[in-house]
């Protein structure tokens, strides 16, 4: 039986053909063939809500799923989700909290997009602002743009009604000295062992003992969703590589980097060395591997072959051992609920919710 011409059936024929001439062997050796008609009724979708998000975000899944029972579309969901590790300040990779750039100053990056109309709105570099998903909602529902950055994005938020607020917290200003103090031999700015008083300016002759290492992070929160109806939702936020040079910008805010949602297949997003997914369209990649019939967990394993693949052109990036020096974790949610992650190496968790309960799970890893 002919299989009827649906935008589906195109883009997994398509697509099939694409990753078929790059990475036609699966991680078994097996070769992957796709049946259309076996695609489409895999693609139905799940009798509940399902939900995932990257390691640190248990409670924003929670909420997100919560959301959606209540009613709520799957944008709104996500962003209400990840809103929680954005105003907490123990989570030094995203929003209130986060680590600064190198000039002490905290700017964040994030993005949304929405399945059914397949629109996106992001901010990057934006100041000052608690909770950048949810400008990133504003510019994706009240403008005809994608993306607003640095001062603009700063301004747009306040005409939308979101609060200046100082970001930097404690925590994060003492990492951000200590950093300067340790960045370099040739400056004159002493380091904690050659200081005369104590880090914290209580004790005099004692030096500073503690060895404790300067936090660095490149991490992130990604939360995906996807609703009874196969509406799919995701978004990506955080406050990107700890002490970079002002301005910089990952791939956290860039459709088809950090983020991306087709609303016939699912969504997929990534954490961890923002450059490196954006030279390889990350989440782009993973919705189009699972378009061409691979799993999620398949599909994010795929992509982070390909992403070591294109570093080991940069040889800074790459260990005497031929493993990258930096990580890279991608999440993918299918359209009919099934989820997966990889990381490139091991210990790394992601969480879903659905209707067994929120709960963390171990990403498949690439490099064991």
């Amino acid at each position: 039986m002919t299989p009827k011409h649906t935008r589906r059936n195109f883009l997994l024929a398509s697509s099939a053909t694409v990753i078929g001439a790059s990475a036609g062997v699966g991680a078994r050796g097996q070769r992957f063939k796709v049946n259309l008609v076996e695609a489409e009724q895999r693609l139905d979708p799940p009798s509940s809500p399902v939900c995932i998000s990257s390691g640190n975000g248990l409670r924003a899944v929670e909420r997100a799923h919560a959301r959606i029972l209540a009613g709520d579309d799957t944008a709104l969901a996500v962003v209400n989700g990840v809103g929680i590790v954005e105003a907490d300040p123990k989570d030094m990779s995203v929003g209130y909290g986060g680590l600064p750039n190198e000039n002490g100053v905290v700017q964040l990056d994030a993005s949304v997009m929405h399945g059914p109309t397949h629109k996106a709105g992001s901010v990057g570099a934006i100041e000052d602002i608690m909770h950048p998903a949810a400008v990133a909602l504003k510019v994706l529902q009240t403008t005809d743009h994608v993306m607003i950055v640095g001062r603009g994005a700063y301004e747009f938020a306040r005409v939308h009604g979101f609060k200046k607020e100082d970001l930097l917290t404690d925590k994060a200003r003492q990492a951000w000295a200590r950093w300067k103090q340790n960045r370099s031999n040739r400056d004159d700015w002493l380091n904690r062992d050659e200081m005369d008083w104590s880090s914290d300016g209580t004790r005099v002759g004692l030096g500073d003992q503690n060895n404790e290492p300067v936090p660095f992070t490149y991490g992130t929160i990604h939360c995906a969703a996807v609703n009874p109806k196969g509406d799919v939702s995701a978004c990506t936020t955080t406050s990107g590589l700890s002490y970079k040079i002002p301005g910089r910008v990952g791939d956290s805010p860039i459709i088809g980097a950090g983020m991306y949602v087709d609303n016939e297949i699912g969504a997929a997003g990534a954490t961890g060395r923002g450059e490196a997914v954006v030279q390889s369209c990350g989440a782009f990649a993973v919705t189009q591997a699972m378009a061409a019939g691979m799993e999620p967990t398949q599909a994010c394993l795929h992509v982070l072959k390909k992403i070591v693949s294109n570093s080991t052109k940069q040889r800074r990036l790459m260990r005497e051992n031929g493993k990258p020096s930096f990580n890279v974790i991608m999440y993918a949610l299918r359209k009919d609920g099934v989820h997966g992650s990889a990381a490139m190496f091991p210990n790394a968790t992601y969480t879903v919710a659905d209707g067994q309960g929120a709960r963390s799970l171990k990403c498949a890893v690439l490099f064991e």
